[in-house]
């Protein structure tokens, strides 16, 4: 199979492009500009394009197909070129379906906590040597990719995400993958450029429980009240189970679950209730609660999810990939509830196209409320690369409805304040799904230590 992807330096697009290349496909791409650690990835291999740019001339009636990226625009020349010679045009969500199609096919959905449910059920198949496809969305302890496909493998585990699939195919991705098993973790409004209102974003989630396949399952999150009213009027002929948080104690900062008293190496209702939801999936691939708990045990997190920078006797530094506002007060509210008798030092980077909003921010309101120190960084070239208007401090601070909330839209200066507070008997939080301007936490963190 020749197969040529237009963007091939997307984090989906790069490990896709490596997984079929492992399975013997003849792979090409192209892209503007490739960052690491895809660069890297795709010079590993020797996938990385020669040089940078677009070229029709890559495109010829040889190919077998084109997997087209978000990051192409719809006047992309290589994809004029594979439409005028009909050259078969895939999103990447619909060629993990032609890859999967005849497996039993695992989607992970949800607004929040997806990364991380599909990152435990990939653990514990992985803790018992059970053959599996995937396709997650971090890099995960033990997996060299974040795609794996192969033609043995009777079941793959996919992360679905709600963004729209390609530049030319405006369907959210979990709509294509068609679930014989199925996870809702939740639902908070999210990605207003594509879905301007609340109704047409939960929306999406009610498709999704439709394309899940008649006899199927469907694990959903019932301590969410509007998920619960989607899926008590939803007429699909599937299963449904529902989850909350399992029974835990919290002893010298140290989750157990109970009755068992399984340690656990995270924390946080959020995090417990993926638990559940990843329990739930691993049931229904014939692994019981006794397995899944002695392999739970050892997982220490999705990368970017509640990740220890540093930690001593006193003092804990935690880089979040939580950028939503549910998130945002689900990890506040995790470490404050962990770590009761020390002060939260909590940092928020905005960057998203609905963050930046200023008629979304509202959204924000009362999330932080638990931080004992809270700040929102904004770096001016955001709004910039995004044409929209700054935020004042007053802007932020009444948004967020916290008069003590400090702001900050220069880097230098933030980091600054970070290194100038007393951390004795405190712990500090950096939330982005960016990087800060290119912050280097762990240097940040070693500097608070000293």
């Amino acid at each position: 199979m020749r197969i040529h992807f237009i963007a091939i330096g997307g984090s989906a697009m790069h490990n896709l492009a490596i997984a079929l290349h492992k399975k013997g496909y003849q792979i090409s791409g192209s892209d503007d500009v490739i960052f690491e650690p895809a660069k890297s990835r795709l010079d590993k291999y020797g996938l990385l394009p020669t040089e940078m740019g677009w070229n029709e001339g890559r495109i010829s009636t040889d190919l077998d197909a084109v997997i087209l990226g978000m990051h192409a625009r719809i006047d992309n020349p290589e994809l004029l070129k594979a439409q005028e010679l009909g050259v078969k045009i895939y999103s990447y969500p619909e060629y993990i379906y032609e890859q999967s199609k005849d497996k039993s096919r695992v989607v992970i959905g949800g607004s929040h906590g997806k990364t991380t449910i599909t990152s435990m059920i990939l653990h514990v198949l992985n803790y018992y040597n059970r053959d599996f496809d995937y396709l997650v969305g971090a890099q995960i302890a033990g997996f060299e990719t974040m795609v794996k496909v192969t033609k043995e493998a009777p079941v793959m585990i996919i992360e679905g995400d709600e963004y729209l699939a390609s530049p030319i195919d405006r369907r959210p991705k979990f709509h294509l993958y068609k679930a014989n098993v199925a996870v809702i973790s939740g639902i908070a409004w999210d990605h207003i450029n594509v879905f301007p209102t609340y109704a047409d974003y939960t929306a999406q989630f009610d498709k999704f429980i439709d394309t899940i396949e008649e006899g199927g399952t469907l694990i959903y999150c019932e301590a969410d009240e509007d998920l619960n009213d989607i899926v008590e009027k939803s007429t699909a002929k599937i299963n449904k189970i529902g989850y909350s948080i399992p029974e835990h104690v919290i002893k010298n900062g140290i989750t157990y679950l109970q009755p068992e008293d399984t340690e656990l190496k995270i924390f946080g209702d959020h995090n417990l209730m993926n638990l559940n939801a990843a329990k739930l999936v691993c049931a229904e691939l014939k692994i019981n609660e006794t397995d899944f708990n002695k392999a739970i045990s050892s997982f220490t997190g999705a990368a970017k999810r509640l990740e220890v920078i540093s930690a001593d006797a006193s003092t804990n530094v935690y880089k979040d990939f939580a950028h939503s506002p549910s998130k945002l007060k689900a990890t506040i509210d995790a470490v404050k509830a962990q770590f009761t008798n020390r002060k939260l030092v909590a940092c928020i980077e905005l960057h998203t196209f609905s963050s930046l909003n200023k008629d979304f921010l509202k959204e924000y309101a009362g999330s932080m409320d638990k931080a004992d120190d809270a700040i929102v960084f904004i770096d001016l070239k955001s709004f910039e690369q995004k044409r929209m208007e700054p935020f004042s401090e007053l802007d932020v601070q009444e948004a967020f409805s916290n008069k003590n909330l400090k702001f900050f839209n220069d880097a230098s200066q933030l980091k600054a304040y970070l290194l100038s507070l007393n951390y004795k008997n405190a712990n500090l939080l950096m939330m982005s799904s960016g990087n800060y301007a290119g912050f280097d936490l762990p240097e940040l963190a070693g500097a608070l230590s000293r």
